[in-house]
C-alpha cells in the first residue's frame, strides 16, 4: 500500500505564493483546524500556522519527509501550535479539520474522497492545487502564476466547501 501511495501522490512541493494563496482562497482563520494531507517537508502546515494564526496538522507518509518538516516546526518555534504525524493519512481523523489542503493526484482525490465525505464537517473547506475532486463541484476554481514577471509556471486551485 505505502509504495501505492507514493506513486499516486509522489513529493512536490507547492510553492509558498501558491501555498499563501491556497490559504487565502480557503480562508484560514486564527485558530481553525487546518490539515495538510500529504504534507512533505511541512510548508504548508508551517505557513497555516505562522502566518493565518491556525491549528495545523501534516500527515505525511514519508519518514524523511516527516523528520525534516518536524525539524522546521521546532527551528521555528511552533510546536505549540503545528503537529507533524508520520503516517498513513486514511488512518487520521479529520472530523476536527475546517480546511484540508490536498496536492495529491485525481486519483488519489478519488481514493481521499470518501474519507473526506464521512469525516468532515458542514463548513469544512478543501482546497486542491492542480488536480480537481472528481464529482465534486468546486465552490470556486482560481488559476494563479507562480512568477508574474514570466507568465508561468500556471497553477490550477480548487476550493469546495462542505455542505
Amino acid at each position: 500500500m505505502e509504495a501505492c501511495l507514493l506513486f499516486i501522490a509522489p513529493y512536490v512541493p507547492t510553492p509558498l505564493p501558491v501555498v499563501r494563496h491556497m490559504l487565502i482562497l480557503a480562508q484560514l482563520k486564527p485558530g481553525e483546524v487546518f490539515f495538510d494531507l500529504g504534507a512533505g517537508d511541512g510548508r504548508t502546515v508551517i505557513m497555516a500556522a505562522k502566518e493565518f494564526g491556525a491549528r495545523a496538522v501534516g500527515i505525511e507518509l514519508r519518514e524523511d519527509l516527516a523528520k525534516r518538516a518536524l525539524g522546521t516546526v521546532y527551528e521555528e518555534g511552533l510546536q505549540d501550535r503545528v503537529t507533524i504525524v508520520n503516517g498513513d493519512m486514511f488512518n487520521v481523523d479529520l472530523s476536527s479539520a475546517d480546511v484540508v489542503f490536498l496536492y495529491l493526484t485525481t486519483s488519489a482525490n478519488e481514493k481521499i474522497k470518501p474519507k473526506l465525505e464521512a469525516e468532515l464537517k458542514p463548513g469544512a473547506r478543501v482546497v486542491s492545487h492542480d488536480y480537481e475532486i472528481v464529482g465534486w463541484r468546486p465552490f470556486k476554481v482560481e488559476n494563479v502564476c507562480e512568477n508574474p514577471k514570466l507568465g508561468y509556471p500556471s497553477h490550477t486551485i480548487y476550493l469546495y466547501k462542505k455542505v
